[in-house]
C-alpha cells in the first residue's frame, strides 16, 4: 500500500517502475501532512501546483529526481509561490525559481510547498515565527530546531523525500539531530544562493534534509551546479560519489573540552559513536576544542551580527514591530557596531583560524555531537536566547571556518531520545564526510516508524528479459542522448563508479560531445557511470546506432561487479582530450560550459 511506502528515492523509483504515478505520491504526501495535525509545518501549501506538476511529468524519462516530492524553506524562492521568510510584512510572490530550485525542477522534482522557519533564518530553536510553531516530529516537548524547522519536521514525518533548508549557524544540522534525520551542510558556494533571502550572505548555504545519507547525496549531486550570477558561487570539482573505503584520521574533542552541559547521557552516546568510528578503522585523535568554541562565539558578534542587520535592511529601524520580538532583540545591538568592530572581528577570526588549522594538522575529518544537549519548549519560554546559543556549540564555527559537514542519526540514546553525530571536513570534502556518515547512520527514521532496514531498499534487479548496460557519457540521465534509452523502456538501476582502472577521454567531433573510456590498469582512474537495464528486444536497435570508435565491452565497477558497457577503441583517440583526472563526464561538461 502507498500509505506504507517510504518516500526514499530508491523506494519511489521502484514503485514508479511498477506503475505508480506521481499524482498518487503527491496525494499521499498531503494525506500524511494532514495526518500530523500540525498546522505549523508549512507556511504555504502547494497542493494544486504539485498535482499539476505531477501530471505534467508524463512517462518516466530517466531524470534523477523524476516524481520525487520535496519542500523548500520559505526563504527560498519557488516560482509562483509566496516567499515570506516568516515575516508577513516582507512577503512577495516569487517570479522565478531560486537557482537551486530550478536545478531540482529540471531534474523532475515536485515542490509540495514552503516550510516554516525562525524568522529571517535567525535562530536554532524553530519557535521564532509569527505562524503556528512546528512541533518536533518525535517529541513535541522538545523544540523542533531551527531555523529550518518546518523543512526538517516534514521529512521526519515522511511527507517529503527531502527538503531544502539553509545553514548559517547550524540551521541545516540542529533540526536534523532533533528530528532524527540527515542534514547535509555543503561547502559554502557549492549550492547557489541566487533566489535565497540572506541571513549572513558571506556564510549562508542552502542545505538538504533527507531520510538517509544516500538520498541527501543524490540531491546534492543534482543541485550543486555553478551559478555565474551568484558572486559567492564556487565551481568546485566534485570529488566522486560515496565510498565505502575510508581509512581516515578523525579528530574529536578531548575529555576536558567535550561540552554537553552536564548531559551525561549525551556524553556517553558520543563516546559510543566514536568507538564505532574506531571500529571502522578510523584513527581517533583527541584535540583541545577551545579555539573552535572561540570561533563559534563570534557568529553573533561584530561583523556577522552587522551582516544580519544588513540583511533585514531598514526594517529594523523603520518597521521594528514587524519583527519577532526575539529576532528584534538579537539584531538591535548590531545597529551600534562600527566598521572598526567589523575589522577587529576579521582579525580575531583570522588568528583563531590559524589555531584551528594547527590543531587539525594531519587530520582528515572532525567528529562532534550535532547538539550538546536537548532543549525543550519550556526552556525557550523561560529564556529565549541562552538555550538557543548552546544548541550552536558544535555548529556555529563551521561556516566561519569554511568547512562542510553532515549530521547523521546514530540510533537512540539510553533515554530513547535520538542520537546524532556530525562529521566535518575542509572545503570541497563533501563526498568524504557523506561517505563516512553513510557508514554510521542507524536507528529509526524520524517519526515515520520505519527502520533503516526498511528504507534500505536493494537496487532494482535486472530482469531476465533485460541486459545491464553501463553508460558514461551523453546517454546518462538528463544528458542529450538519454532519450535513446528511455525511449526503449530502459530503466535506471543505479549511479556508481568504475573500478580505478580506466582512462577517460573527450573524443573529437560531435555534436553531441562524446567520451571514450579505455582500460588502463597503470594510471587509470575511477569514472562516474550509470547502470541501465535495457530490454533485450530493444538492445539490437540501440547498439546499431552507436558510432565508431565506441564499442561494447565488460566494465568493472567499484564494488567489483561487472556489466556490459561502452568502451572505446584506442585507434579512435586522435584529437581526443584526456580528462581522466575529472572522473566524470558531467564535470567535464560543467568545466567546459557545455550542455551536451
Amino acid at each position: 500500500m502507498i500509505a506504507d511506502l517510504p518516500f526514499t528515492l530508491a523506494a519511489l523509483r521502484q514503485a514508479y517502475a511498477s506503475g505508480l504515478r506521481p499524482e498518487q505520491v503527491v496525494e499521499e504526501a498531503f494525506r500524511r501532512l494532514d495526518a500530523t495535525g500540525d498546522p505549523g509545518i508549512l507556511i504555504y501549501t502547494a497542493r494544486d501546483e504539485a498535482l499539476a506538476a505531477a501530471g505534467e511529468l508524463g512517462a518516466y524519462d530517466g531524470r534523477p529526481l523524476w516524481g520525487i516530492p520535496y519542500i523548500a524553506k520559505d526563504n527560498i524562492d519557488v516560482m509562483g509561490m509566496p516567499t515570506t521568510a516568516a515575516c508577513p510584512d516582507f512577503a512577495y510572490d516569487a517570479l522565478s525559481d531560486a537557482f537551486v530550485v530550478a536545478q531540482l525542477r529540471a531534474a523532475g522534482a515536485i515542490c509540495l510547498g514552503k516550510a516554516n522557519l525562525d524568522q529571517f533564518a535567525t535562530g536554532l530553536v524553530g519557535v521564532r515565527s509569527p505562524y503556528p510553531v512546528p512541533l518536533n516530529a518525535i517529541d513535541p516537548a522538545i523544540v523542533p530546531g531551527g531555523s529550518s524547522s518546518g523543512s526538517a519536521v516534514a521529512v521526519a514525518h515522511g511527507i517529503a523525500s527531502f527538503s531544502l533548508g539553509t545553514d548559517t549557524a547550524g540551521s541545516g544540522r540542529v533540526p536534523a539531530a532533533l528530528n532524527s534525520i540527515v542534514g547535509l551542510k555543503p561547502t559554502l558556494g557549492t549550492l547557489s544562493a541566487t533566489g535565497v533571502v540572506p541571513a549572513c550572505r558571506t556564510l549562508d548555504t542552502v542545505s538538504i534534509f533527507a531520510l538517509n545519507v544516500s538520498d541527501a547525496w543524490d540531491v546534492f549531486d543534482v543541485a550543486a551546479q555553478f551559478d555565474a550570477a551568484d558572486a559567492y558561487s564556487r565551481n568546485f570539482v566534485k570529488k566522486g560519489g560515496l565510498s565505502k573505503t575510508l581509512p581516515l584520521r578523525v579528530a574529536v574533542p578531548d575529555a576536558r573540552t567535550l561540552e554537553t552541559f552536564d548531559d551525561d547521557i549525551q556524553r556517553d552516546h558520543f563516546h559510543g559513536d566514536v568507538a564505532k568510528l574506531a571500529a571502522l578503522g578510523c584513527e581517533i585523535t583527541e584535540i583541545d576544542f577551545t579555539p573552535f568554541y572561540d570561533v563559534a562565539s563570534m557568529l553573533y558578534q561584530g561583523a556577522w551580527l552587522a551582516e544580519r542587520v544588513a540583511a533585514v535592511g531598514s526594517r529594523l529601524t523603520e518597521k521594528p514591530e514587524t519583527l519577532h520580538p526575539t529576532t528584534r532583540a538579537i539584531l538591535e545591538p548590531g545597529l551600534d557596531l562600527t566598521a572598526v568592530d567589523a575589522f577587529n572581528g576579521f582579525y580575531r577570526l583570522k588568528a583563531l583560524q590559524r589555531q584551528c588549522e594547527n590543531a587539525l594538522a594531519g587530520i582528515d575529518a572532525i567528529c562532534v555531537p550535532t547538539i550538546p544537549h536537548f532543549v525543550t519548549v519550556d526552556d525557550i519560554a523561560s529564556d529565549p536566547i541562552g538555550p538557543n546559543s548552546r544548541l550552536g556549540t558544535y555548529t556555529n564555527f563551521v561556516n566561519l571556518l569554511d568547512m562542510c559537514g553532515i549530521a547523521v542519526p546514530t540510533g537512540p540514546r539510553k533515554d530513547g531520545r535520538p542520537g546524532s553525530l556530525t562529521i566535518l571536513a575542509g572545503k570541497g570534502e563533501d563526498a568524504k564526510v557523506a561517505s563516512l556518515a553513510a557508514l554510521l547512520e542507524a536507528g529509526d527514521v524520524g517519526a515515520t516508524g520505519w527502520t533503516r532496514d526498511k528504507i534500505r531498499y536493494s537496487e532494482p534487479v535486472i530482469g531476465e528479459d533485460e541486459i545491464g548496460l553501463v553508460v558514461c557519457g551523453a546517454h546518462m540521465s538528463g544528458l542529450p542522448l538519454n532519450g535513446e534509452l528511455t525511449g526503449r523502456a530502459a530503466r535506471l538501476i543505479r549511479k556508481t563508479r568504475t573500478a580505478a582502472k580506466y582512462s577517460f577521454y573527450a573524443l573529437a567531433g560531435g555534436p553531441p560531445k562524446r567520451p571514450g573510456m579505455l582500460v588502463n590498469t597503470d594510471t587509470g582512474g575511477s569514472i562516474e557511470v550509470e547502470v541501465w537495464a535495457v530490454p533485450k528486444s530493444a538492445i539490437g536497435g540501440f547498439l546499431a546506432g552507436i558510432p565508431s570508435p565506441l564499442c561494447l565491452g565488460t566494465v568493472e565497477l567499484e564494488d567489483g561487479s561487472r556489466q556490459k558497457g561502452f568502451l572505446c577503441e584506442a585507434a579512435g583517440l586522435d584529437g581526443a582530450t584526456d580528462i581522466t583526472e575529472l572522473g566524470s563526464w558531467r564535470t567535464y561538461l560543467e568545466k567546459m560550459g557545455k550542455t551536451g
